[in-house]
């Protein structure tokens, strides 16, 4: 099954659930295509679109997914990575009024170079990388909380 994360932003998102809609009718996507849609209104009879998830059903899907498909926002990806999944990361973009700015693009450019998932440039490449995906092995995401609570465990004992 592959998640389709497209986040709480006020802003659509309609492209890329485009873009998934024609992978699944060139059967470029042969899974179950769950969409966690936000504020994007689309319809589709290819996926299960639903708006909100709740938290208990957002865990169990992220759970039960062979791929997530990420609108890029940290919280999401991090999620993913946190649940050894494999990933791939399409960011809004500001030239389509789909946010404010392009730091996604950076942050799916970052999380791209260290090998953590896969970035979507281009939408027409969704079907290439979608069969990329099945064969990724994503690095292993390893937290820098320690370090940080002992730097500042550090600093407050010597201040």
């Amino acid at each position: 099954m592959i998640l389709v994360t497209l986040g709480t932003q006020d802003k659509g998102f309609p492209r890329l659930l485009e873009a998934i809609d024609e992978a699944i009718t060139k059967k470029e996507i042969t899974d179950k295509v769950i969409v966690q849609a936000g504020n994007t209104i689309y319809q589709s009879k290819n996926m299960e679109i639903i708006s909100f998830l709740s938290m208990e059903d957002f865990e169990k899907y992220i759970q039960e997914c062979d791929l997530l498909i990420t609108h890029a926002g940290v919280g999401s990806i991090m999620t993913g990575l946190k649940n050894k999944k494999k990933i791939i990361a399409v960011p809004r973009l500001k030239e389509y009024q789909e946010h404010t700015n392009d730091h996604q693009k950076q942050i799916a450019e970052e999380f791209a170079k260290k090998g953590y998932l896969l970035y979507l440039e281009n939408m027409t490449d969704l079907g290439k990388i979608v069969k990329q995906a099945k064969s990724f092995k994503p690095q292993r995401f390893v937290s820098n909380n320690e370090n940080f609570i002992n730097l500042i465990k550090d600093y407050i004992d010597h201040n």
